[in-house]
């Protein structure tokens, strides 16, 4: 008992000394919020998208490859509380932000009724120097809530990135087709087999990245291709 008071004692002492603040407006945080105020919790932009009704990330892919449906979080714009977190995320080692993101996205899914019955859930993979310089993949920690509450298998080890490229979206249409054509790869076919997959990635702008992930998993025979992202760019940003 006197070690539970003790770590509490040293918790709140930790709380003075650093106050935790929040990672959309660098305000401090007061008990019982955590990693967002209050404020920028409620200011949060959620789409109302959904994986019943058609919507803009779905027409990202008409015509490009076969995706059985496609939603995303948040709205992203180049400034605010959803850049501020991805950057955390992504660059300062705040992977817990991942956890915060998929598990509050997971319960919104699972209210909205989706029912696909996904089997597995894979997240766009990092090249191999890149994740050992980062020491994660931002995505990770997302989908394996999703997972979660979707009740389906995680599995990062079987979509591959073979090639360090710059970012996708920044390339002409003409060279992403052409990069894209061997830019991921799967191993362990057997592993997605049949299955119905939630390909998920952190943002979505041109679908450049999705896509390249997306055509080399329809290598794999009787597949459903589902997609999630954190964020989604409106087209007047792209």
């Amino acid at each position: 008992m006197f070690g539970i008071k003790s770590s509490k004692i040293i918790n709140d002492i930790n709380t003075i000394l650093l106050p935790p603040i929040c990672f959309g407006c660098n305000a401090q945080l007061f008990r019982g919020e955590h990693l967002l105020c209050t404020v920028c919790r409620y200011d949060l932009p959620i789409t109302d998208y959904n994986f019943d009704e058609e919507n803009e990330i779905d027409r990202v892919f008409y015509g490009r490859v076969p995706i059985k449906k496609a939603s995303s979080f948040l709205f992203f714009s180049k400034i605010g509380i959803v850049k501020n977190l991805l950057h955390q995320l992504k660059y300062k080692n705040q992977e817990h932000i991942g956890n915060f993101l998929g598990d509050w996205y997971g319960e919104i899914m699972l209210k909205q009724g989706f029912s696909a019955a996904i089997d597995v859930v894979v997240p766009v993979p990092l090249h191999p120097k890149k994740h050992k310089k980062r020491g994660y993949n931002q995505v990770d920690a997302f989908a394996k809530q999703l997972a979660k509450h979707l009740e389906a298998k995680f599995v990062n080890d079987v979509l591959i990135k073979t090639a360090n490229t710059r970012t996708q979206s920044k390339k002409s249409r003409l060279s992403r087709l052409q990069s894209g054509q061997n830019l991921y790869k799967v191993k362990e076919v057997e592993k997605l087999r049949s299955k119905k997959i939630l390909l998920v990635d952190d943002i979505v702008t041109t679908g450049a990245t999705l896509e390249a992930c997306a055509a080399a998993l329809h290598k794999i025979e009787n597949i459903e291709i589902y997609v999630a992202t954190m964020a989604f760019v409106p087209k007047l940003m792209n």
